[in-house]
């Protein structure tokens, strides 16, 4: 029976604005190991598939009072932590291809991989913003820098595979450790990168770390639907969702890929309570914690454009859209809210302070898990990004009783199918003999 991938986004400030400041939030332990923790072993307990950390390599977010989407826990750092601290669940980060040499990422998930017995996962991006921290002057075009991403992605792969899987030997009759003979130089040469190789570490428990695509631009879903075995994705309409999900698994099919070895997971917003009128209590005292001028300054910070003048109970005009040139895909979402829609700037920040374009749902586990059920049978997805909108009492709702719901329906497994992650998202380990 076909059963949902369960993945969590992990924001110990909470996914829905200024939800810290909500009694028990444990903000004062924000950056630090202690709180992660417990979020990563409720997670567990859970049998979720995954934590999945984003990353932000500047502070321009930060600048504009956005406590959300920020840099405070870097990924890969964290995850090694947390190896150390859970025993099954995937740790999924963001490494940008923007910012980093392929050498050293490949380095980073090989080694996160083997610290947590084969449990890594590597979230590819590329980077919109932040350059100037990195001695660039300015974000080069989306274009190029997915060019360099898709060249970045597969000068990694080969570095993985430039040792054979039987090279370490430990003969010690011999003394020999290693069989040299079963490493290869990649001598890659491209547009972007001058690689020798090979990698300075064995291959990993997987082989390759799992490779997850968050992005739903043209180039983004482009790279995706070529490489990952997993792809992010911000669907808040359910139409929308399965036009996306089909679309998706035809662009991996033309890629002469395995549709059913690519996981489409859309991100949602669960606010679980056990009543439908306690769900509603907490969603609106969320909203009370949300400050509208600081919201118009993060939305326009979002759009790149002025909104100073607007009055806050009228649609953002549709001038200002156009003027923006080419859309990114969460630029998109807002475009289609507030034309489309309709929604007046005042809404527009409520809604993106509490799902910044993904699907929000308010109330009982049974009125969620019915609609996360409808979109997995329909299908527009094959699984979930879980966005916990406060924490931590936000975050143990979903996992002690949404989950739950969902396991006592047969949509998701009760223990880990084995010990690393391609096992839990049910992925062939790639062999390499030379």
């Amino acid at each position: 029976m076909r059963q949902m991938a369960l993945t969590t986004f992990v924001m110990p400030l909470g996914y829905h604005r200024n939800s810290w400041r909500r009694p028990g939030s444990r903000a004062e332990e924000v950056p630090g190991l202690d709180f992660l923790t417990d979020i990563a072993r409720t997670a567990e307990a859970a049998k979720l598939d995954a934590l999945f950390f984003g990353d932000i390599v500047h502070a321009t977010a930060t600048m504009r009072g956005d406590t959300m989407m920020n840099g405070f826990f870097e990924p890969m750092t964290t995850l090694a932590a947390l190896a150390a601290r859970t025993e099954n669940i995937g740790l999924i980060g963001t490494l940008s291809t923007s910012m980093y040499e392929p050498y050293n990422a490949a380095r980073l998930l090989a080694s996160l991989d083997h610290l947590s017995g084969g449990r890594a996962g590597w979230n590819i991006v590329t980077s919109a913003d932040g350059y100037r921290n990195f001695g660039i002057p300015a974000a080069p075009d989306p274009e190029l820098r997915y060019r360099r991403a898709a060249e970045f992605v597969s000068v990694v792969r080969q570095l993985w595979d430039s040792w054979s899987d039987d090279a370490v030997v430990v003969d010690r009759a011999s003394g020999a450790w290693l069989d040299t003979a079963k490493l290869r130089r990649i001598d890659f040469e491209g547009e972007f990168f001058q690689v020798e190789g090979p990698l300075n570490m064995p291959r990993s428990p997987q082989g390759r770390p799992v490779l997850v695509q968050a992005g739903s631009s043209g180039p983004g879903m482009a790279l995706g639907t070529a490489v990952a075995d997993a792809i992010y994705t911000a669907q808040p309409d359910y139409r929308q969702a399965v036009e996306f999900y089909a679309s998706v698994k035809k662009m991996i099919a033309d890629a002469g890929r395995n549709p059913d070895q690519v996981k489409v997971l859309p991100g949602i917003v669960p606010v679980v309570a056990d009543t439908q009128a306690e769900a509603d209590e907490i969603a609106a005292e969320l909203s009370s914690f949300l400050d509208v001028e600081q919201g118009r300054t993060q939305i326009a910070g979002d759009l790149g454009v002025d909104l100073s003048d607007l009055e806050l109970d009228e649609p953002v005009p549709v001038e200002r859209f156009d003027g923006i040139g080419k859309l990114s895909s969460r630029q998109g979402i807002y475009r289609r809210k507030s034309v489309e829609q309709g929604l007046t700037l005042r809404e527009l920040i409520f809604d993106r302070a509490r799902s910044t374009g993904h699907q929000w749902i308010a109330g009982t586990p049974a009125t969620i898990a019915d609609r996360m059920q409808e979109w997995f049978e329909t299908p527009a997805c094959d699984g979930f990004n879980l966005n916990s909108p406060y924490n931590p009492d936000g975050f143990e709702r979903i996992c002690t009783k949404l989950v739950p719901e969902l396991q006592s329906r047969g949509l998701f497994r009760s223990e880990y199918a084995g010990p690393t992650l391609r096992d839990q998202l049910g992925l062939p380990r790639p062999d390499v003999r030379f």
